[in-house]
C-alpha cells in the first residue's frame, strides 16, 4: 500500500452523492459497521451501503433511538464509546456472531461540548472520538477481513491543533473547539498508524453540513459563526446535504479506485494534498508517521488495548 498525499481523479466531487459514489457497486454479501450510524451522516451511509446490498451492524449509545431511525435496513447493538467496558462488551458479542467485518466505519462522534470527563477522568472529545474508536478497532482486530477497510470521519478542524503533548487531556484549562481539532487530528493519525500495520485505512474531512453533530451548539453561537442566520436558515453556500456529506466515507469504504492506497486523508471524494497553509487539505502534523507512532503508543496505554 502507498500512502502518498496526492489527488487521484476521482471523478467525483463536492456535490456527490453516497448514492452516486456506489453506482454499479455490489455489496451483496459484505458486512459493514458503523458507529453512530442511525444520525446525521451516518444514517446517511447505512442507507446507501445497505441499498447496494451491504448488511450493516449499527452500534448506537441510544438503542432505542437507533432503532427507530433505521428500522429494518440494519441490525442495532449497544455501543458506548466513552466507556471502556461498553466497546469490550460489544466486541465480544460480534466476535461471537461468527462474522466478519469488512468495513468499519468510525462514524460516530462529538463537537464541542462542554467540559465532560469520562471513564478514569479523560477529556470526553479525544475519548470519545478517538480512545473509543481506537479500543474498538483493537478488540474487533481478529474478525477484521483480510481485506476490511477501516475508515475514520475526520474534519477539517483537524487543521486548527496537533496533538498537544503536553496537555492531552485539558487538565489545565479547557477548551471546546481545541479538544475538538485536536480530536480530529487523532483521526488521522490513528488511520495512518493502523495502515502501517497492514490494515487498510483512510481518514477523511466530509465537508460542511448541519446535523446533530451541532448539538452542542446554541442558535446564538452558529449565527455568530456564520453558519445560519436568526430563522436558523443556512448561510454557507459550501455546505452540503447529509447525502453529499456522506459520500466521502461510502467512497473510502467502497472504492476500486482506493484499492492500492491507504493510510491517507481524503476530501470530496479525493485524496486531499498536503497543506500547511490556507489551502484545503491536510495538515502535515496529521500525517506525520512519527506521530502516528506516538500516538497509538499512547493510546495503547490509556486504554491497555493493542492488538498489533
Amino acid at each position: 500500500m502507498t500512502t502518498a498525499q496526492h489527488k487521484i481523479g476521482s471523478g467525483f466531487g463536492a456535490r456527490s452523492t453516497a448514492n452516486e459514489v456506489l453506482d454499479g457497486i455490489d455489496l451483496t454479501g459484505k458486512l459493514a459497521i458503523i458507529t453512530g450510524g442511525y444520525s446525521g451522516l451516518g444514517l446517511e451511509t447505512t442507507r446507501a451501503l445497505a441499498a447496494a446490498g451491504a448488511h450493516v451492524v449499527v452500534p448506537a449509545r441510544r438503542v432505542d433511538a437507533a432503532r427507530a431511525e433505521v428500522g429494518e435496513i440494519a441490525e442495532v447493538d449497544q455501543l458506548d464509546l466513552g466507556g471502556l467496558d461498553s466497546v469490550r462488551g460489544f466486541a465480544e458479542r460480534f466476535t461471537a456472531s461468527g462474522r466478519r467485518a469488512d468495513m468499519v466505519i468510525n462514524n460516530a462522534g462529538i463537537m464541542a461540548c462542554p467540559e465532560t470527563r469520562v471513564g478514569p477522568g479523560w477529556e470526553a472529545q479525544f475519548a470519545t472520538n478517538h480512545l473509543g474508536h481506537f479500543a474498538l478497532v483493537n478488540r474487533l482486530r481478529p474478525v477484521l477481513a483480510e481485506d476490511a477497510r477501516v475508515v475514520s470521519v475526520s474534519s477539517a478542524g483537524h487543521r486548527s491543533s496537533p496533538i498537544r503533548w503536553d496537555d492531552v487531556q485539558f487538565e489545565r484549562g479547557y477548551d471546546k473547539w481545541a479538544a475538538y481539532c485536536q480530536a480530529k487530528t487523532a483521526n488521522v493519525l490513528f488511520a495512518v498508524q493502523l495502515n502501517a500495520f497492514g490494515v487498510q485505512s483512510f481518514a477523511l474531512h466530509p465537508g460542511g453540513i448541519l446535523t446533530p453533530l451541532q448539538r452542542h451548539l446554541t442558535k446564538a453561537e452558529q449565527v455568530e459563526r456564520g453558519w445560519i442566520d436568526e430563522n436558523g436558515t443556512p448561510l454557507v453556500p459550501e455546505f452540503k446535504t447529509p447525502e453529499q456529506g456522506a459520500s466521502t466515507q461510502v467512497w473510502a469504504a467502497t472504492s476500486p479506485r482506493l484499492a492500492e492506497l491507504g493510510g491517507v486523508y481524503l476530501e470530496d471524494c479525493e485524496v486531499a494534498e498536503i497543506s500547511d497553509d490556507d489551502a484545503p487539505g491536510v495538515r502535515s502534523y496529521a500525517v506525520d508517521r512519527d506521530e502516528a507512532a506516538r500516538l497509538w503508543a499512547l493510546s495503547a496505554e490509556l486504554t491497555g488495548v493493542n492488538a498489533f
